[in-house]
């Protein structure tokens, strides 16, 4: 999927809505655990009840690795759903790859090639040969950690190192990286304060940001600081919605929760646009 495919999405949804489905069998609901297949019973129910009100997928894989060869195949049923039946929606491989050079290619083959997906997050800590072999890919996007919502991103991240803090840094060094314009970003919407400088460094690449819901992330200052004229935007929730309710009305109460979201996005596009 092209950038400009994905903003004609965000534009006739009225939504940059990213749903993430990160599957716990100890939180979805009960009946579910008959099915022969339960992770992904639940994902297709729950695309089915909100796949109008998002423009965006984001399984993290390792809710998926954990439950084994069984995990597998229930992430590369969803990532085959959706490619058959809402080809137009952005899917990120939530899988935060980083290694040597040969080693990511084959991460991104794994999931570029093999299940087709349109984006992967990365960790840029090992530098550029690490994380250009996702850029090679054309039509994919490689989305890289840069300020993330968690605790611990105060241990690295913001350290000053020559007057001016690491992450700052690292997004500098990777718009001099092959196919940098492949490159969106990860910044936490706990973080919605340090949006204004970072779009000084990267003014037009779109943002994954989590952290919006049950991280306590507010969507009006992501807009705020974080919006373009594309939008460049991708707002995560994953708990705050797909856990909204534990019983069998579970998909019909992800897409209220989905769509109190959705209205507010509206909201915004319609004071920027």
């Amino acid at each position: 999927m092209t950038t400009q495919q994905l903003v004609e999405q965000i534009q006739k949804k009225r939504s940059f809505l990213c749903i993430g489905l990160d599957v716990d069998l100890n939180k979805i609901p009960q009946h579910l655990l008959q099915e022969e297949d339960p992770i992904f019973a639940f994902n297709k129910a729950i695309i089915d009840a909100t796949h109008h009100l998002c423009v965006a997928y984001k399984p993290n894989t390792a809710f998926y690795e954990a439950y084994g060869l069984k995990g597998w195949k229930a992430l590369e049923k969803t990532i085959n759903y959706l490619n058959e039946k809402h080809p137009e929606i952005f899917t990120i491989a939530d899988a935060k790859r980083g290694d040597i050079g040969n080693t990511s290619t084959m991460y991104a083959k794994a999931f570029f090639e093999d299940l087709a997906f349109d984006s992967v997050t990365v960790a840029p800590y090992m530098g550029k040969d690490s994380v250009e072999p996702f850029l090679a890919f054309n039509n994919k996007h490689t989305i890289m950690l840069a300020l993330t919502s968690n605790q611990g991103a105060f241990d690295f991240q913001t350290l000053n190192v020559n007057n001016q803090e690491l992450y700052k840094q690292v997004l500098e060094t990777s718009k001099s990286w092959n196919n940098s314009e492949n490159l969106m970003y990860v910044v936490g919407a706990t973080k919605a304060e340090y949006l204004a400088e970072i779009r000084q460094i990267i003014p037009e690449s779109f943002l994954l940001v989590p952290g919006v819901g049950a991280q306590g992330g507010n969507l009006q200052d992501v807009c705020k600081y974080g919006m373009t004229n594309q939008v460049g935007l991708l707002i995560n929730s994953s708990r705050g919605i797909i856990y909204a309710s534990s019983e069998e009305d579970f998909a019909k109460a992800a897409a209220s929760k989905a769509q109190l979201l959705q209205e507010q996005m509206r909201k915004e596009l319609e004071t920027k646009f």
